[in-house]
């Protein structure tokens, strides 16, 4: 006998959509094992996800912030309907490295400038440069899931769900000014260095986890990490990342 486990975040929104779930569900009645039923916004969701990374549980987000990109919208006469029928897509996030310490990313790792100076900073690719020096305010690291949150504000590509690629993209190069990133496969073992430690001090983010100071940093995919998310029909995450593909810049 099981009721899906329902996670929420503490604003007013989230928790009156709690309560009514709480008593709208009944036992056996979504016949999905390890369903757990996230009511909040996209950070919330990531949050989550980290927390309870158990290969079993089947993630179904519930929008009660803003954009809720990774999230569903909240329909109460359908909510049984859409969480029956819901189906699955498979995502795998970054494991960034520091200092031997592991952290995970399921959108993007960040790597920042930490003072008014710009950051100096080299990447390679497995044994191979991408680029020597990139002087900038920064770089981005993203996967498919995360290619349309940071990543495409900084005009990033748009990556497809099941692409396997990874991009690298720069925040505001400076030198060379008009270098627009890389696009890698996802089997990449990616290595930024900063060429400038003790003068251009850099940050190191993944999702909403920040190391500060970083020296080294050494990021890939980790493909045995394999979070399942739940979403209604017509509106996937492939959808979605369709939608923004095919949008026109205003």
């Amino acid at each position: 006998m099981t009721k899906p486990l329902i996670i929420s975040d503490t604003n007013k929104k989230s928790l009156k959509i709690k309560k009514f779930l709480t008593k709208k569900l009944k036992i056996n009645q979504i016949k999905k094992s390890n369903l757990v039923i996230v009511i909040g916004g996209d950070g919330f969701m990531l949050k989550t996800l980290k927390k309870n990374k158990n290969p079993s549980n089947l993630f179904y987000g519930i929008n009660s912030g803003n954009y809720g990109f990774l999230m569903n919208r909240f329909f109460e006469n359908n909510i049984i309907k859409n969480l029956i029928n819901a189906k699955m897509i498979i995502i795998s996030p970054l494991e960034m490295v520091i200092n031997k310490k592991k952290y995970l990313a399921i959108n993007e790792v960040s790597i920042l400038r930490q003072s008014r100076q710009a950051a100096s900073i080299s990447i390679k690719c497995n044994s191979n440069y991408i680029i020597k020096k990139l002087v900038s305010d920064g770089v981005l690291v993203s996967t498919p899931a995360g290619s349309t949150a940071y990543n495409m504000s900084v005009h990033g590509p748009i990556l497809s769900l099941n692409s396997k690629k990874i991009s690298v993209a720069p925040i505001s190069p400076f030198r060379p000014r008009r270098w627009k990133g890389k696009v890698l496969t996802d089997k990449a073992n990616i290595l930024i260095k900063n060429l400038n430690f003790s003068k251009r001090p850099i940050s190191a983010v993944a999702d909403n986890i920040e190391i500060r100071n970083a020296k080294s940093i050494s990021i890939k995919m980790n493909h045995k990490i394999k979070f399942k998310l739940l979403y209604d029909r017509n509106r996937s995450l492939q959808n979605k990342i369709k939608v923004e593909q095919l949008k026109k810049e205003t």
